[in-house]
């Protein structure tokens, strides 16, 4: 074996080493994986295929010049996107060109979420901005003398702008969320005091829509690590999530148990669950409900002032709390979100 070949069946990622005669003479085993058979001896044309690549292959064959391009492939899951840089080199059977690839997969499914996220806001302030656009235009011009027309496009255009508030604080919120997430919270919460709290701060907005908050949790409290903030925004989203998207009439239960041991966290846990007696979830909809702007409804959540970002944030709060969220649902009889978050206390030299 030459030594060449020797250093490229070594290498981690794909690597392909193409001969003066245009055979494939050496290819490591991540890029036999990559295109799905094992081609060496045969003409690079045949095994590679993609027209980009080969004629950076061929190009490179005869002016000797660098080059980079860009191989598709597809994992079986998804489809992949390679750098390859096209490079010659001397072996022991005279000049060959290497063909090294880079993954850039993750990187092109990065850039495609921010270019969706940007999409996304751009379109949830368009719809706001172009109403208020046109009450401003309407204020100024036809109904500049009427008082009633006023008072009710006034009134219209404080929603507007409460939209695009909430749309800006959630935004916020879901970037300080992200930005902490490596960060293990350090303080005590007492979390059958906490819900309550929430239950206390809700319960007008459950009455405007006659929903029964049910509340079943149990008589002593529980102290868990966590922050105190973010656990207040989880468990506040879940709850006004249920007011709002149940039946009017209708009633909200909020339990509690544990502390005991949880398979889904592999440790001592508690849980803490919202069940709500409404429409319920399409099941092909529940697996993307903790994705950004994904909204089961989009005309109802915007009737109700959703944002589209709530399920996301609480999302990841409860993965920086190390717990999980587990959401099940029955069309017609409601939906039960269940926050599993791990007990354990503060190390003694952290407590006060």
């Amino acid at each position: 074996m030459s030594d060449a070949k020797s250093l490229i069946l070594a290498l981690p990622h794909p690597t392909i080493l193409v001969g003066q005669d245009e055979r494939i003479i050496g290819i490591n085993e991540p890029a036999k994986q990559l295109v799905g058979m094992d081609c060496e001896g045969m003409p690079y044309i045949t095994a590679l295929r993609q027209p980009a690549l080969l004629d950076a292959v061929e190009a490179t064959l005869k002016d000797h010049a660098a080059r980079t391009t860009t191989y598709l492939g597809n994992d079986g899951v998804q489809g992949t996107t390679f750098e390859v840089s096209v490079r010659c080199a001397e072996v022991s059977s005279g000049l060959a060109v290497v063909l090294s690839y880079q993954d850039l997969t993750a990187l092109e499914q990065a850039e495609d979420m921010r270019r969706d996220f940007v999409a996304n806001v751009s379109h949830e302030m368009r719809t706001p901005l172009t109403s208020l656009q046109g009450f401003i235009e309407t204020l100024r011009g036809p109904a500049k003398n009427d008082p009633a027309a006023i008072e009710r496009f006034l009134g219209i255009m404080d929603q507007e702008a409460g939209r695009m508030h909430r749309l800006v604080e959630d935004l916020l919120s879901l970037s300080r969320v992200e930005s902490d997430v490596r960060v293990r919270p350090t303080t005590e919460v007492h979390l059958q005091r906490l819900v309550n709290e929430v239950l206390a701060a809700l319960t007008p907005v459950a009455a405007a829509k006659t929903v029964t908050l049910v509340p079943e949790l149990p008589e002593e409290d529980i102290e868990i690590v966590g922050d105190r903030e973010q656990l207040w925004q989880v468990f506040s989203n879940l709850i006004e999530n249920a007011i709002k998207y149940g039946v009017e009439g209708g009633e909200v239960k909020i339990s509690m148990t544990g502390p005991e041991h949880e398979r889904a966290i592999m440790r001592d846990g508690v849980q803490i669950t919202v069940r709500d007696n409404g429409i319920g979830i399409p099941s092909h909809a529940i697996a993307r409900l903790t994705e950004r702007f994904y909204r089961v409804d989009s005309h109802r959540s915007r009737e109700v002032g959703g944002t589209g970002l709530g399920l996301a944030i609480v999302k990841h709060i409860i993965n920086r709390h190390r717990g999980r969220l587990r959401i099940s649902s029955v069309i017609g009889e409601g939906s039960e979100f269940k926050v599993i978050l791990p007990v354990e206390r503060r190390p003694a030299s952290q407590q006060s």
